[in-house]
């Protein structure tokens, strides 16, 4: 199950209010693009740890794990099944 209208809801009301759920592109990059900042990512991952239960463990911060809002949803649904990277 997709999380992806749940993690771009986020991403907009937290970051991107200037833009709709159609305009964030699902791979659109958060993080070179600016949107998102180091404390940003921060705000994230605690925001994805409250949200879907889940512990990031210092292995998961990689920064390729949260640069899309797809990159998320496939982070939460590996983390989901016992898979990280």
């Amino acid at each position: 199950m997709s999380n992806t209208a749940t993690i771009k809801q986020f991403l907009i009301e937290e970051f991107l209010p200037d833009l709709t759920e159609a305009q964030l592109a699902d791979d659109q990059d958060l993080l070179s693009s600016g949107a998102i900042d180091s404390l940003g990512l921060l705000k994230l991952i605690a925001w994805v740890e409250d949200r879907f239960g889940l512990a990031v463990d210092d292995t998961d911060l990689d920064p390729d794990n949260f640069r899309s809002a797809a990159a998320i949803d496939a982070f939460i649904a590996g983390s989901r099944q016992g898979v990280t990277s």
